[in-house]
């Protein structure tokens, strides 16, 4: 169930964290995980280790918000592997702050990469797929993106914006047999999380639920589902994986 078997997947910002965890679930299923970063020693580690444990992964250094480099990483990945199956737009940044006080550089960041990578990365995938008449992709929003944040205006906007890019390209790309979903998650253990101080993540889990962080493996999990033969009947959804924080 739920095999990726001989699937060519692409997962951008997939060196650490949420991303790297995709990546492993992926190869572990059977796919070719490539993982995509502008970060190259951290992103050819996580091949090797994946590698090591017996699964595919290859590397490709690419700046999501280039589109000439993304368009040039696509045809390297069809040349390589013939063919390119599995999108996943994971890459993202935050930069924090009030809108009163916050940078134009801190908007045009976040949205750079956040939104516009995402678009990058999509539309250089759209011809392969509509080649191969079969493809998935799946965009990493965040809750953020579906209730708002204080602090996080540019964060916000960027993951709402992938939600919209998720039904605009669902609704143009099904007649090819190409699906789009996007996830929301909540609050996930990460090195990020980890760091805050106690009473912060106290708050975050008073807030949760199920009382408790979800896990890198809990998304990964999820989006294997959604690029998988069993989840052939979903496109245009977005599914929060929260612990029950938005229901």
């Amino acid at each position: 169930m739920f095999s990726l078997a001989n699937r060519v997947a692409l997962i951008t910002g997939g060196s650490q964290g949420i991303g790297r965890s995709i990546a492993e679930v992926f190869s572990a299923a059977g796919a070719v995980s490539v993982i995509t970063d502008i970060v190259q020693d951290i992103g050819e580690e996580a091949v090797t280790a994946i590698q090591d444990s017996g699964g595919k992964a290859a590397f490709y250094h690419c700046d999501v918000t280039d589109s000439v480099s993304v368009e040039n990483l696509i045809t390297e990945i069809v040349k390589e592997h013939s063919r390119i199956d599995i999108l996943v737009n994971n890459a993202g940044i935050t930069k924090d702050g009030l809108i009163m006080r916050m940078k134009e550089d801190q908007w045009d960041d976040v949205i750079r990469i956040n939104l516009k990578g995402a678009f990058n990365c999509i539309k250089a995938v759209t011809r392969p797929m509509m080649k191969q008449k079969s493809g998935s992709i799946v965009n990493v929003s965040s809750v953020i993106g579906v209730m708002g944040n204080a602090g996080q205006a540019n964060y916000a906007a960027s993951k709402a914006g992938l939600i919209g890019l998720t039904k605009s390209a669902a609704k143009e790309l099904a007649a090819r047999n190409i699906r789009v979903n996007a996830i929301a998650p909540g609050f996930i253990r990460t090195r990020m999380t980890d760091a805050l101080p106690e009473d912060v993540k106290q708050g975050y889990l008073d807030s949760i639920p199920l009382k408790k962080l979800g896990e890198p493996e809990d998304v990964a999990k999820l989006i294997k589902f959604l690029v998988s033969d069993e989840a052939g009947y979903i496109t245009g959804q977005v599914i929060n994986i929260d612990g029950g924080l938005i229901m």
